[in-house]
C-alpha cells in the first residue's frame, strides 16, 4: 500500500475509501445503527478511524501531520462553531418567516432526529441522548475531517495541485454521501427519478461542504475549525434544532441547510481570496509548490 500511495496517490486513496465505503454500506444497509436507540451510524466511522490508524502506522505518520494539531485547539473548533452558527442563524430565520408567512404559525423545538432528504422519523429527548448525539458525531466529524481532508489531502498534494486534490476529495465526499438516497430508494420510501434527483443534491451539497472544509484547513493549517464547524451542522442543524410549522418539522431542512452552508462557503471563498499566504500555512511537505493558491 505504501508503494501505491508513492507511486499512484489517486489509486491509493480510492482503496482506502473502497475500505471505508464497505463498512459504511454493511452499516446503512444490514446494521442500521440509526434505526436503533442510538440513532446515529457510526460503527463505520469508528472502523474509519481505525484505518487512519493503520494507514499512519505504515507510512510512520502522526495525527499531527494531517491537521490534527496541537495548540488553538479548543479556540478554532469554538471558531467553526461561531461561522455555523452565524451563518445558521440567518439560515434558520430565513426559512422561519418563510413558513410563518405560509402558515402563520412557526416554532423551533430541540431533540434528537435523524436527518434524511425526505423528512424525519425519529425523535429523542433527554439529556443522555443529547450527550449520546455528541458523542458519536464527534466519531462521525473526527473520522471524514482526518480520512478526507486530513489523510487523502496529504497523499494527494504530493503529486498533484492543492486545487485539483481539494476538488477530487470533494467528489469522493459527495459520492460518500450518495448510500442515503440509495437506502431510501431500496426501503421504497423515494422513487428511482426521486433517487437520482437526491442523490445530485447530495453530491453538490457535500461537495460544496468538503471544499469549504479543505480551505479551512489549508488556511489555518489544522482541521479543528473546519472540524467544529462539520460538528454544529451535524449536530445542531441536522439533529437538534428543529422548525415546526403546522404540525410538521423540518419541512423546509433542505433549503435551510442549503442557504446556511453556500452563506458559510461565500465567506470562506472570500476569506481565502484575500488571504495573503493560504498555502503555507498547511503542515510541512503538504503541497507541491511554496506559494499561490493551487
Amino acid at each position: 500500500m505504501k508503494d501505491i500511495e508513492k507511486k499512484r496517490p489517486v489509486l491509493s486513496c480510492v482503496i482506502l475509501f473502497a475500505i471505508c465505503g464497505l463498512f459504511r454500506i454493511i452499516e446503512y444497509f444490514v446494521i442500521k445503527t440509526d434505526e436503533t436507540i442510538l440513532a446515529e451510524n457510526f460503527f463505520h466511522k469508528a472502523i474509519g478511524i481505525a484505518v487512519l490508524a493503520i494507514a499512519f502506522h505504515s507510512r510512520g505518520s502522526t495525527w499531527k501531520s494531517i491537521g490534527f494539531t496541537k495548540g488553538k485547539t479548543v479556540s478554532d473548533i469554538l471558531k467553526g462553531f461561531l461561522l455555523g452558527g452565524s451563518c445558521f442563524l440567518v439560515a434558520y430565520s430565513m426559512e422561519c418567516l418563510m413558513l410563518y408567512q405560509a402558515n402563520q404559525n412557526v416554532s423551533l423545538a430541540f431533540y434528537i432526529s435523524g436527518f434524511t432528504l425526505n423528512g424525519e422519523t425519529v425523535r429523542h429527548d433527554g439529556f443522555l441522548f443529547l450527550l449520546l448525539c455528541m458523542v458519536l458525531n464527534l466519531i462521525n466529524v473526527w473520522m471524514e475531517e482526518g480520512v478526507f481532508r486530513g489523510l487523502f489531502m496529504k497523499i494527494l498534494v504530493e503529486k498533484l495541485s492543492f486545487i485539483r486534490a481539494m476538488l477530487l476529495i470533494a467528489f469522493l465526499f459527495g459520492i460518500w454521501h450518495l448510500v442515503m438516497p440509495l437506502r431510501d430508494y431500496a426501503q421504497g420510501n423515494l422513487s428511482i427519478v426521486d433517487s437520482l434527483i437526491m442523490g445530485i443534491g447530495y453530491i453538490v451539497l457535500a461537495g460544496i461542504m468538503s471544499i469549504k472544509w479543505s480551505l479551512l484547513y489549508k488556511m489555518t493549517g489544522a482541521l479543528w475549525m473546519g472540524l467544529g464547524d462539520h460538528l454544529f451542522n451535524n449536530v445542531i442543524v441536522t439533529n437538534l434544532l428543529h422548525v415546526v410549522s403546522n404540525g410538521e418539522a423540518d419541512s423546509m431542512q433542505v433549503i435551510r441547510i442549503m442557504i446556511g452552508q453556500m452563506l458559510s462557503f461565500a465567506i470562506i471563498i472570500i476569506w481565502y481570496t484575500h488571504s495573503s499566504t493560504p498555502q503555507s500555512m498547511l503542515p510541512k511537505g503538504s503541497g507541491r509548490t511554496s506559494s499561490g493558491k493551487v
